[in-house]
């Protein structure tokens, strides 16, 4: 074939891509796409995430590395954050005291602990007794496990 025989060859070949082309692309149902996705080989679809990615100007990132973006806010605004936020508290126990008795007794009057449980987490002090709780709720666990002689503190 001569090189004018070929570029026509060509041109034709072209042709009927660029009619398909025009065609409207047929819409997809979701359980097309997940059903072509589950087909797909994991080189397919990290070129696939790559084209989305350009396509729409968007990053397929991990949510952990976007979650660590506000971590680094200034610190001044961390700092005020916060104080005003803290409306849950934390009970922890810092040391047990003298009696450890009534101090297991206590824990198991503030908490839903069994004698064994209780039992070892006062003996592995430091330990959180209650958490996520209301401050007034803190406050009055404190008070009942400092009169057992044990050592509170509320974080």
């Amino acid at each position: 074939m001569s090189p004018e025989e070929e570029t026509k060859v060509v041109k034709k070949e072209k042709k009927p891509a660029k009619a398909e082309a025009t065609k409207e692309p047929r819409s997809m149902t979701k359980e097309e796409i997940l059903a072509a996705v589950k087909s797909m080989t994991v080189m397919d679809l990290a070129d696939l995430v790559k084209a989305l990615e350009e396509e729409f100007g968007v990053s397929a990132a991990p949510v952990a590395v976007a979650s660590a973006a506000p971590a680094a806010a200034p610190t001044e605004v961390t700092e005020e954050a916060p104080e005003e936020e803290k409306t849950e508290f934390t009970v922890v126990l810092k040391a047990i005291g003298e009696k450890k008795i009534d101090v297991i007794k206590a824990v198991r009057e503030v908490t839903d602990l069994g004698l064994k449980q209780a039992k070892d987490l006062v003996e592995a002090a430091p330990q959180a007794v209650r958490e996520s709780i209301s401050k007034e709720e803190a406050a009055t666990i404190k008070q009942k496990l400092e009169a057992a002689g044990a050592t509170i503190d509320i974080k």
